[in-house]
This record gives C-alpha cells, structure tokens and sequence, in this order.
C-alpha cells in the first residue's frame, strides 16, 4: 500500500476525531470519527471556528494560546503530549476528550496551522471519578474507625 492511499485511509475511516485548522482557527478538515464524536457533519463544521467544540469558560484562554502559536511557531506543549480537557458536542453536552497536536507549517517553516487527533475518554473520566470519590468515602470511614 502506498503512503497516500494509506494517509487517505486512516484519516477517512479512523474512529478517533482527526481535524486542522487555519492560522485564523478555522476548521478546514474534518473527519467522520470528529462528525461521530461532536455530532457537526462535515458540513457544518468547515469554516467553522473551532470554539464551536470549546466550553465559553475555556475560549479565551485557547484564543490566547493559539495566537502565540500563530505568532511563534512554539506551543507549550511537547511533541507527543497527550492532554485531556473538556469539550463541548453539537447538542451543548459536556465531553471529555484526550487528544495530541501538532503545528502545521509551510516550506519556510511559518505556522499555518493546528491538526489534531482527539479521543472521547468521557466514559472513562466518569468511571475514574467515582472510583476516587470511592476511596475518599472509604478513607473517611476508615479514619473515623480508628478514632
């Protein structure tokens, strides 16, 4: 299999949210696992700004972070990284999503933009949560039995 029927491929048919955007923060790709995940078709999500996945509470300090990207090249965070943040869907339900980034840059090494591939961890961010308020009970019911 060559690389571009490969590329093509996984970025057509993965289950995870692929996407990039412009300099501007459009949204100029993506993907039906991005359609599956926030519930925009593809339709409605090109040309979009990508704050229509950003909780109100979190845009200004994403804007922020994405203009230094823009005007630096540089990110805070590390090729590889993985982070977790919150998310909003099509129908204004709250996900939690884990997702990687990196820029992307023309011939000169100029910032052009962002993709990323992003995860919906809702499930397990839920299941974690419960575990710990769990073990806090527990903690409390056992620090009041040696009391």
């Amino acid at each position: 299999m060559d690389q571009k029927t490969l590329a093509h491929a996984l970025l057509t048919t993965a289950g995870d949210a692929i996407l990039a955007v412009d300099a501007e923060g459009k949204i100029t790709f993506w993907n039906p696992g991005a359609e599956r995940i926030f519930g925009f078709s593809v339709d409605e999500a090109l040309g979009q700004q990508l704050a229509i996945i950003i909780p109100e509470a979190l845009r200004a300090r994403h804007e922020q972070g994405f203009r230094h990207t823009m005007a630096t090249g540089e990110t805070r965070y590390g090729a590889g990284d993985l982070l977790a943040v919150p998310a909003l869907t099509r129908d204004g339900r709250r996900i939690s999503i884990e997702f990687s980034i990196v820029v992307l840059r023309d011939a000169a090494g100029a910032p052009q933009g962002v993709a990323a591939i992003l995860r919906d961890v809702t499930l397990r961010f839920e299941e974690t949560r419960a575990l710990r308020k769990k073990i806090a009970e527990l903690g409390k019911k056992l620090q009041g039995s040696t009391e």
